[in-house]
């Protein structure tokens, strides 16, 4: 009995993380850090408060909006009396946030929050059941002005520039426009039209074409819808083209999308947005109901099969299972782990062969380890990071450590620099040595390159 027992002690558990979860190696790492940072950066820039809420909330709080798929595929469970759950997004948590808190902030209230959300769907390629969104909105109180929908599009331009990862397009639309021109159409059911035109590039225009008839619409009504949806291009041809069209569909939501649409894509211009940055895409619908008016999603240039890599849209209200006060707000999400999954499966980024934020490597050698210590508390005081290499070893060693995590430099310092006060700084990529004559002549040349 004892031996089994010991034997059961002593058995190796296979180390494995759950399927639909991410842990990445210290290269993969920095990149993901990085493009996280350029993101919060880039939201900062422009005024967002940043924001974080629980992973956890109470259920009844995030089960308020959700259904259908959603409903299922959220973690939830019970401790002692607390029936509770882990957020899959971001926006329901900012909406509980802002009508507890309404009476506290400023409006319009401007947030970015980047953070993890957990999905209890299928792993597949590309889809994971914690992963992390970066979101932006800006949330009025009674009302919000059309210029923010345009500063959003700014928002997405000038992030995704900063991110270099390759030209894209910001595809923009307005569901009232098209909400509009299905009732003129006499479709008894807008938003589930909506929806179909939505799957547009999932399930291609004949299927869209059969469900659309499905739904009570005649051949020719749903050949009109494909036509319209087709319409994809510059904004002063689409909104001419749409123009062109206002009286024979004599629609009021139709006049109002369009004319918000207008309104909007002027606004893009004046926020300095390129031309080739932008377009209106009619088949843009954007599945999720509360989405009342612009809409938007970001295409890669040259790699349509990566799907939209940045959505979201105006909506109306909120917070209306939280607060009878009316809180219209505009918004984007970035699926940052989808995202860095499929750019790097795509090729589209490569690892630099950093695995640390470390840019100096100090090497002591002899009795300098405390001479050492304060050069590299020095170089750190100047905003420079930087490690020292404590374990014992040959100095071959030591500078393969260096070139395994991609230290840039090391610099060793024995008895003869101490005396001297200098630093014989290695560059590890191309092997060639350079004296400085003290620690702030090496960080003015770190700062400078």
């Amino acid at each position: 009995m004892s031996d089994n027992l010991n034997k059961s002690e002593n058995k190796i558990i296979e180390p494995s993380i759950l399927a639909g979860f991410q842990e990445y190696l210290p290269r993969e790492q920095m990149l993901f850090t990085k493009m996280l940072d350029i993101i919060k950066k880039s939201f900062e820039s422009y005024g967002f408060i940043p924001l974080d809420t629980p992973v956890l909330e109470k259920a009844d709080i995030l089960l308020a909006k959700s259904g259908g798929e959603t409903g299922k595929q959220i973690y939830r469970f019970e401790k002692g009396d607390t029936d509770m759950a882990m957020r899959f997004d971001l926006t329901v948590p900012l909406a509980r946030y802002v009508a507890q808190h309404c009476g506290e902030l400023v409006f319009p209230f401007r947030r970015y929050h980047i953070g993890k959300v957990y999905r209890g769907e299928r792993p597949q390629k590309g889809r994971f059941r914690e992963f992390y969104q970066c979101d932006i909105d800006i949330v009025g109180s009674g009302s919000l002005s059309l210029l923010s929908e345009a500063e959003i599009v700014s928002v997405i331009n000038a992030t995704f520039e900063a991110l270099n990862i390759g030209e894209f397009t910001i595809m923009i639309n307005n569901r009232k426009l098209l909400g509009g021109y299905f009732a003129s159409l006499g479709v008894d059911d807008p938003t589930e039209a909506l929806r179909i035109v939505d799957k547009l590039d999932k399930i291609g225009a004949e299927k869209v074409r059969a469900e659309l008839c499905e739904l009570g619409l005649s051949p020719d009504a749903a050949a009109s819808i494909l036509n319209v949806t087709s319409m994809c291009g510059a904004p002063s041809e689409v909104l001419d083209k749409l123009e062109a069209m206002r009286a024979d569909v004599d629609n009021e939501m139709f006049d109002t999308g369009l004319d918000e649409l207008r309104r909007v894509c002027t606004a893009i211009r004046e926020f300095g947005v390129p031309a080739s940055r932008f377009a209106v895409n009619l088949k843009i619908a954007r599945g999720l109901d509360y989405y009342t008016g612009t809409v938007y999603e970001t295409l890669l240039v040259g790699y349509p099969e990566l799907g939209s890599i940045c959505s979201g849209g105006r909506y109306e209200d909120l917070a209306s299972n939280y607060t009878k006060q009316k809180l219209p707000g505009v918004g984007i999400s970035i699926g940052l782990s989808r995202l860095f999954y499929q750019l790097n499966a795509a090729g589209i980024i490569k690892m630099d062969g950093r695995c640390t934020p470390s840019r100096v490597l100090f090497i002591p050698m002899g009795d300098t380890l405390g001479y050492t210590l304060e050069l590299a508390q020095q170089l750190r005081a100047r905003g420079i990071p930087c490690e020292t290499y404590l374990n014992e070893g040959k100095a071959g060693k030591k500078f393969g450590y260096a070139d395994k995590l991609g230290i840039p430099y090391a610099v060793v310092i024995g008895e003869d620099e101490r005396a001297a006060g200098t630093l014989s700084v290695k560059n590890m990529k191309t092997g060639e040595q350079t004296v400085y004559s003290s620690i702030s002549e090496l960080a003015d040349a770190l700062e400078n390159e």
